[in-house]
């Protein structure tokens, strides 16, 4: 008699933990990589705060959240890169949403699809065009996944990007993340991340919002094509 495989149950919970709309949407959320409190959460989703909190505690047990208390305050983040992947990925994978029905739901979902972050790494049109023009200047290889050339290495440190330095564990140091919007990839891992927070830093791009939806400054338009021939529309 066959036996179920031993991690059944546990995929199942795992599994079990995104089959909730409210649930799934703060995780989405959270993508933005910054601290969410439970209110801010509760608010998003058009829930009561004692039905947001108890959906936070599942996800914080089930190891998807990771959970900060100043204060009074409850505050919460995805709890890991590893976790952000899952949920960007599993979102590639599901259906294009609905088209939006107001005006102001058409302007963030284009702001959105525009430039964006990705927990900690640059996704949308900008997050694509910046890794097809890396891949062109031979910076970056994605014959079997993304790895950083020798080039790419160099141009980091021009940038005053010391990769060496970013802190790693068991994350790559650059991996291709399907991106939603697109269909296509773009650049994650230690070097997606360090590049977005470049950006950041160097005003090249300025968050909308609480949302994830980025701006890029017109200094930022003029370094991207400067260094990567990256022309990006008005």
């Amino acid at each position: 008699m066959s036996q179920p495989h031993p991690r059944g149950p546990q995929l199942a919970r795992l599994a079990s933990l995104l089959a909730d709309e409210t649930r799934a949407s703060f995780c989405l959320a959270l993508l933005d990589g910054r601290a969410w409190t439970a209110g801010e959460l509760a608010r998003l989703a058009g829930v009561a705060a004692s039905t947001a909190s108890e959906h936070l505690s599942w996800l914080v047990e089930g190891g998807l959240l990771a959970e900060e208390r100043q204060g009074r305050h409850r505050y919460v983040r995805l709890a890991g890169p590893q976790v952000a992947q899952l949920i960007e990925d599993l979102s590639g994978h599901a259906a294009p949403p609905p088209a939006p029905r107001t005006l102001r739901a058409a302007s963030a979902g284009e702001a959105m699809a525009r430039a964006r972050t990705c927990y900690d790494h640059l996704a949308g049109r900008l997050g694509t065009a910046i890794t097809d023009a890396m891949v062109e200047h031979g910076l970056l290889r994605r014959a079997a996944g993304f790895a950083l050339t020798d080039v790419g290495l160099a141009w980091f440190r021009r940038l005053g990007v010391d990769l060496s330095a970013a802190p790693r564990g068991r994350r790559p140091m650059a991996r291709s993340c399907l991106d939603w919007t697109e269909r296509r990839p773009h650049l994650a891992g230690v070097a997606g991340a360090a590049l977005c927070r470049h950006a950041l830093d160097a005003g090249w791009c300025a968050r909308i919002g609480s949302q994830r939806a980025l701006r890029v400054s017109e200094e930022g338009r003029r370094a991207l094509h400067d260094l990567l021939g990256v022309r990006l529309p008005e």
